[in-house]
């Protein structure tokens, strides 16, 4: 009876620390998003200083006559993030639900396959970019973009001369690309779910 309370003194004691320590973690990794904007903010000092706000919102590229605007940039990367994520999000919650959920039985299936996207997961992203270059880029002018474009000429959105570098395939390369990682990820998550709250 006597060491009782000594076990709830050191387990609220060790609840305490945890406490603290997650505290302690999520207090760095904040400083840290701080100190990032802080860097960017004073390492684009000068350009802000020279071309203002303009330079986010314009869309002219003219280094001869000092002239930058990266909006096209910047939408570029945002429409070829937002479709990677379109595409890539589904399948890799697909994947990681089939590993965790459907093939629970076949245990050796799934490890095969789990290693295999892992393995994916850490080819390099030079690899992608070249594959999507010169073997994804061909494909989907040939049977994604020309059909659409024959096809659904009349929307605005395909219109225009099919060649097969654009945002499609770039959205495609990236969904590619983050496929693994986040069917990866998915999975441990998955996993570390109790089996009562499945």
């Amino acid at each position: 009876m006597g060491g009782q309370p000594r076990v709830r003194r050191a387990s609220l004691t060790g609840d305490v620390i945890l406490k603290g320590a997650v505290a302690a973690a999520s207090a760095f990794v904040l400083f840290l998003l701080i100190l990032l904007a802080y860097e960017l903010i004073s390492g684009s000092r000068l350009s802000l200083k020279a071309f203002g706000f303009q330079f986010i919102v314009t869309t002219t590229w003219d280094p001869v006559h000092s002239v930058f605007g990266a909006l096209p940039f910047v939408y570029g990367t945002l429409l070829t993030s937002a479709i990677a994520l379109l595409i890539g999000l589904p399948i890799s919650l697909g994947v990681a639900i089939c590993l965790v959920e459907k093939l629970r039985g076949k245990r050796g299936l799934a490890y095969v396959l789990g290693t295999i996207v892992e393995l994916l997961a850490a080819v390099p992203s030079v690899i992608f970019g070249l594959w999507g270059l010169f073997v994804l880029s061909p494909l989907i002018r040939d049977y994604v973009e020309k059909p659409l474009s024959h096809y659904l000429g009349f929307v605005p959105l395909f219109t225009g001369t099919p060649f097969g570098l654009d945002f499609l395939t770039a959205g495609v390369i990236l969904a590619t690309m983050i496929i693994p990682t986040v069917s990866a990820i998915s999975r441990n998550v998955l996993n570390a779910v109790p089996n009562s709250q499945r």
